[in-house]
């Protein structure tokens, strides 16, 4: 399984905003930190907002910061949030076929192994991401003010 770089800077913004609750953060500061592109992150921040994960405040001294406490946003919460696409092989497709898929179990295993990813990421929150001190302050120390 392989998660596309929308969920991967979906995971940053968040841990930067959990790193940097004292204050509003820009979309502009992120993309500095992380040298990612802004446009990408208007993106991901606008689908994290409409879920209410994050929470977007307008104007000129505006800014984003989290919507919710980190402990109550749950990482397989992001994921399906972010992700379209749960299809380990061709097989798991509508359009997939195989001419041994009545007697094969790799289907069985591969979703077995699915779940198994859902159950790990679903015992984990965004509090669990950032409590590192080492995390915190490297995320601090990135910081690029407008």
């Amino acid at each position: 399984m392989h998660l596309s770089k929308y969920t991967d800077y979906s995971f940053r913004v968040l841990m930067y905003l959990g790193v940097r609750q004292d204050r509003l953060v820009t979309i502009s500061e992120i993309s500095k930190s992380y040298g990612i592109s802004k446009n990408h992150l208007v993106k991901i921040v606008h689908q994290l907002a409409t879920s209410g994960i994050i929470k977007s405040v307008p104007g000129k001294n505006g800014g984003i910061k989290l919507g919710r406490e980190a402990e109550k946003i749950n990482l397989l919460d992001v994921i399906e949030l972010t992700e379209s696409n749960f299809d380990l092989a061709e097989c798991f497709t509508a359009e997939g076929f195989c001419p041994i898929q009545n007697n094969c179990k790799l289907t069985k295993i591969l979703t077995e192994a699915l779940f198994s990813f859902f159950k790990v990421m679903g015992s984990y929150t965004l509090a669990d991401l950032i409590k590192s001190g080492k995390l915190k302050s490297q995320i601090r120390g990135m910081t690029v003010e407008d």
